[in-house]
């Protein structure tokens, strides 16, 4: 009897890990020093360095990042913080964990990014602040949310968790807000395993440094060097949300390689906009004129006709082909924490109930991609 050849299970993300990253927290190990430091210190100038901004701080996450750039910005109780829907909770969360208030506005059709009309029409005498997401890695529309911010003196801050490394009209992602957040989680487009960046304007960042360091006036690392560990004096109340160097180590060596991780997933976009164009009911993702997409995602919408919905084709692909896919996003508006809102975003809901993204990652196989188009066109036949 032959045996039963089991096909290995092709997941929806992977990261890329090598001998430089080891290499890297190999050094960190020995040099004794594990903590928030040189390696952390290092990673933060590259990330300003890339963006040609003020300043950039290195946190435990991105959410950590997230509510340190709401707390720097100063957002307190009555206070409206105009976000997507379509997006994780993260952003609303640390928006409500400041005393602030999330304001969902809807999202543009094609690209699923916050419509600057949508956010106009949403702020008002409250409001503070505009939350961007550059969804799957297209910017949004910078220019105008810049414009948009600036005519009703409102802080912009960009959430770039998806867009590490992508442009629009030649401005980078993450460079034009007052600030801007970055996630290294690690199914991101690079990864330390856990771990976040906060970037932009020097005195947001340097006020989102001190709370997020107790709100001590000096780190641990400047402090070591002078051999005046206890000299210090706590000026704010803060938190703990420095990055160690452990994980730092990942970052500087994964920064490094993020331009290659991104041309790869450029790589696989393109076999799949191939190879998949035609498919009826299947619509791929929208890339407008001027942007150069870090590819985070591969989203596609799925129409429910003849029994073929965005789930059923998700099940099939898992149990049938042995194949990862993964969803983007349970819009917020719709979670039981914030169904209270009332809100109304037919755009954002019909998006989120077709939306189905497929594996797009630098470790996929030239065989791995064509796994999932021939698994797509047998689902379709």
């Amino acid at each position: 009897m032959n045996p039963v050849v089991t096909v290995p299970f092709l997941p929806w993300n992977r990261p890329s890990l090598g001998q430089e990253e080891e290499a890297e927290v190999l050094d960190t190990l020995r040099s004794g020093w594990l903590t928030h430091g040189p390696k952390a210190t290092r990673f933060e100038e590259a990330v300003r360095d890339a963006l040609g901004v003020d300043d950039a701080f290195a946190v435990s996450s991105c959410t950590a990042a997230l509510h340190l750039a709401f707390l720097a910005a100063g957002i307190r109780p009555g206070d409206e913080v105009i976000t997507p829907s379509l997006t994780f909770c993260a952003a609303p969360n640390a928006v409500v964990q400041s005393g602030g208030t999330p304001v969902f506005a809807e999202v543009d059709p094609d690209t699923y990014n916050l419509d600057p009309a949508a956010a106009e029409a949403a702020i008002g005498h409250r409001t503070r602040a505009i939350v961007v997401m550059h969804y799957a890695g297209q910017p949004c529309d910078l220019a105008a949310f810049r414009k948009l911010a600036d005519d009703h003196g409102l802080l912009l801050i960009e959430d770039a968790a998806h867009a590490l490394h992508a442009w629009r009209d030649g401005t980078r992602a993450g460079s034009i807000g007052d600030l801007a957040v970055f996630s290294f989680y690690a199914n991101k487009a690079m990864t330390t395993g856990e771990g976040g960046m906060i970037a932009g304007r020097a005195d947001l960042v340097q006020a989102a440094r001190l709370l997020g360091r107790h709100g001590i006036d000096s780190s641990v690392w400047q402090r070591h060097g002078k051999q005046r560990t206890a000299d210090y004096e706590v000026t704010v109340p803060g938190l703990k949300y420095t990055m160690p160097d452990i994980t730092a180590a990942v970052g500087v060596q994964q920064w490094r390689k993020l331009p290659d991780f991104t041309a790869r997933r450029a790589q696989i976009a393109a076999a799949y906009d191939r190879s998949l164009a035609g498919l009826p009911g299947l619509r791929l993702p929208t890339v407008l004129d001027g942007v150069r997409h870090g590819r985070f995602l591969y989203p596609v919408l799925i129409d429910p006709v003849r029994g073929r919905s965005r789930d059923t084709v998700a099940d099939v692909l898992r149990e049938v082909h042995r194949i990862g896919t993964s969803v983007h996003f349970q819009p917020v508006h719709r979670l039981a924490a914030y169904r209270h809102t009332g809100c109304h975003l037919p755009v954002t809901d019909r998006i989120a109930a077709r939306q189905l993204s497929l594996p797009c990652y630098p470790a996929m196989t030239a065989t791995d991609v064509q796994r999932v188009i021939d698994a797509l066109h047998t689902i379709w036949s």
